[in-house]
């Protein structure tokens, strides 16, 4: 394959090809030399030209796929017709709905294995969404009163952490019945803290999770 004239084309064959390679053999086990092999002809150069490392080029695949959904969030977070609750309700059904999610269920190996993945999502978690989004939407519910607790930034970061790491069959392989158990179990928690934000239909969408990713394990 020659080299595309026009970067962005380029960059995008790379992420690309990446992206069908650590999901195929895991981030671990995947060299430059396999996503060069996968391009057909672009130099070891071209490829450094755009991407410092490994690693980079796997927050970019990481970026990509989830690219456009921080649109839905940031409007979610600033509609002015709902209060801090149902804004909370809101951004984990459009989360739960995305269909990046489904992919990755049916396709991407368990993230204990790759673990420079892992982490990546955990700093994203951390530094992305619960500042940005999570934190500032649960303080609002404080204002408004549908929301009640004096620790919005830890209460965000639990959430974020639950519902992103450990409800996830990418990290902790189970049956579906024992995710419909966490689940459960997740609802009573945040129901404990005076938060009502899972309800059936986002239940059985965790649970979809486990079936697509146990039918390809």
């Amino acid at each position: 394959m020659a080299r595309n004239k026009h970067p962005e084309e380029t960059i995008n064959q790379i992420l690309n090809v990446s992206l069908s390679l650590f999901m195929e053999k895991g981030y671990e086990q995947t060299s430059i030399q396999d996503i060069i092999n996968g391009l057909g002809g672009l130099t070891k150069g071209a490829i450094y030209h755009h991407f410092k490392s490994k690693e980079d080029i796997m927050l970019a695949v990481i970026e990509q796929l989830y690219k456009g959904v921080d649109d839905n969030l940031i409007a979610i977070r600033d509609d002015k017709a709902l209060n801090g609750l149902d804004k909370l309700r809101r951004i984990i059904r459009v989360s739960l709905n995305n269909p990046v999610q489904l992919e990755m269920m049916s396709t991407a190996p368990n993230l204990l294995n790759n673990p420079r993945m892992l982490a990546a999502q955990m700093q994203s978690v951390i530094e992305d969404a619960v500042p940005i989004y999570i934190q500032p939407i649960i303080e609002q519910g404080i204002a408004d009163g549908s929301i009640q607790t004096d620790y919005p930034k830890e209460l965000s970061e639990t959430i974020m952490l639950l519902s992103s790491l450990w409800l996830t069959p990418l990290i902790f392989e189970a049956p579906a019945e024992d995710m419909l158990r966490r689940c459960r179990f997740f609802q009573i928690v945040l129901q404990g803290l005076g938060l009502d934000l899972l309800d059936e239909q986002m239940i059985d969408r965790y649970a979809e999770f486990y079936r697509l990713y146990s039918e390809k394990i």
